[in-house]
């Protein structure tokens, strides 16, 4: 059976450390992922770090499209080589980081896409904003994260791994930890544990915003100073537009103790919270300052 390590022994080729490559060898998990993503014949699937090709060939089995997205251009090399002979795959020498999502849905006719991928560690969270950024045109996401990301994800208000990805993910996708993948199962192996997620986008957030980028702010404030209370960390935030007496009020309004600390309020309280916020500073630009 062709594995990780002997197609890289094949080639010469290291796993790179500074793109955090680490492969998947565990042929069972593969298949998992492939049942878990649910792909259906009609399915664009765009997939992040294709790597050797090993997931993009089982998917391509079945997908309409499969796009193999990989930064590093020895594994192009590598996935042109093995991959390349399927006429419904499209490897692209791309970061993710840049790649825009939108575009196999108008160059393919897809409603939506669905992404597949076993994510650098390192940048997990940026690939993970990365996507809410194009939510637009994604389905869902199966993505094989470091454990300790999926526990951020999926923690409860309250809790000390709750914090600003929780609430921002949370608010658009509805996330469910799939399964564990130990480090035994990939090559090199890496000194983690990992966790398949699955992440299935909203159609409607969990709250329509007035402002999404006030929303941001407001989450960021409220987790800059986690022993203070939230009224507090709003009270020494550089947010000149509100006065005392409009924070005050904006809380009542909101219906939220502002006694209370930033990481017991849930995703809901922080986008009701954002939208008064933002219909005070609408109605009353010059109101107590």
């Amino acid at each position: 059976m062709t594995t990780p390590r002997k197609i890289l022994r094949e080639y010469g080729i290291r796993p790179l450390k500074r793109l955090g490559q680490s492969f998947l060898e565990d042929r069972n998990v593969m298949n998992k992922i492939i049942r878990a993503a649910e792909i259906q014949e009609n399915d664009t699937i765009v997939e992040i770090g294709a790597g050797l090709g090993i997931m993009t060939e089982l998917a391509a089995k079945t997908a309409r499209r499969v796009i193999a997205l990989d930064v590093d251009p020895f594994m192009v090399t590598i996935l042109r080589e093995k991959v390349g002979k399927y006429p419904n795959v499209e490897i692209l020498h791309a970061d993710v980081l840049k790649y825009d999502f939108s575009l196999p849905c108008s160059a393919y006719g897809s409603e939506k896409i669905k992404i597949l991928g076993n994510i650098p560690y390192n940048i997990s969270s940026q690939i993970l904003f990365r996507l809410l950024a194009f939510r637009h045109c994604i389905s869902s996401a199966i993505l094989l994260v470091q454990k300790e990301v999926a526990d951020r994800l999926t923690a409860a208000a309250g809790t000390k791994e709750y914090g600003i990805p929780s609430v921002v993910i949370s608010l658009y996708a509805r996330i469910s930890r799939e399964f564990n993948v130990p480090s035994c199962c990939f090559y090199p192996e890496p000194k983690v544990s990992s966790t398949v997620l699955k992440v299935t986008f909203r159609d409607k957030p969990l709250i329509d915003l007035r402002d999404e980028d006030l929303f941001l702010r407001v989450v960021k404030i409220a987790f800059s100073k986690r022993r203070k209370t939230i009224l507090n960390a709003f009270r020494h935030a550089d947010l000149p537009e509100y006065g005392e007496n409009d924070l005050i009020s904006s809380f009542a309004a909101a219906g939220i103790d502002g006694g209370r600390r930033g990481e017991t309020l849930s995703p809901e309280e922080f986008g009701i919270l954002s939208n008064v916020l933002s219909s005070k500073r609408e109605a009353n630009p010059l109101a107590d300052r």
